[in-house]
């Protein structure tokens, strides 16, 4: 088969309005802030000094915590170029999303527990985004 016969995503029809990579872009700030925040739990523990000055102290020397930071403001720059295109109204309660994830990776990575009330608070972010989601199309 030619490379010719191939058809390019421009030609498919494949092509995604500002609105979605907005979107996309703050479902992976989600996903970054989530791990982010795994991340600084994690590095947290080996803080020697408590205070900001043994923080500031442990960012320079402890690896997990500066990928968790790191990682938040990455995260924090791809919403600024997500809101750049997108509607804040529907993007910003997106962010919201990030306590499922961090909820889910909290239980699978520190075995914290899920109760009933964090499974009704889970379910209501979930489903306040998605009436969100589509009160946004209309």
């Amino acid at each position: 088969m030619s490379s010719a016969t191939i058809p390019k995503p421009a030609e498919t029809g494949a092509r995604l309005s500002p609105q979605t990579k907005s979107l996309v872009l703050v479902l992976c700030c989600t996903v970054l802030g989530a791990a982010a925040q795994i991340l600084m739990k994690s590095g947290s523990a080996h803080v020697a000094h408590p205070g900001i000055v043994g923080v500031a102290m442990a960012l320079l020397t402890n690896l997990t915590l500066f990928g968790g930071y790191a990682l938040y403001g990455l995260s924090t720059l791809l919403l600024v170029l997500a809101l750049r295109d997108g509607e804040l109204s529907l993007l910003y309660p997106v962010i919201a999303l990030t306590y499922v994830w961090v909820t889910l990776l909290s239980f699978l990575i520190f075995r914290e527990t899920i109760n009933p009330f964090k499974l009704i608070g889970i379910s209501s972010i979930v489903c306040g985004v998605a009436i969100l989601g589509r009160s946004g199309k209309q």
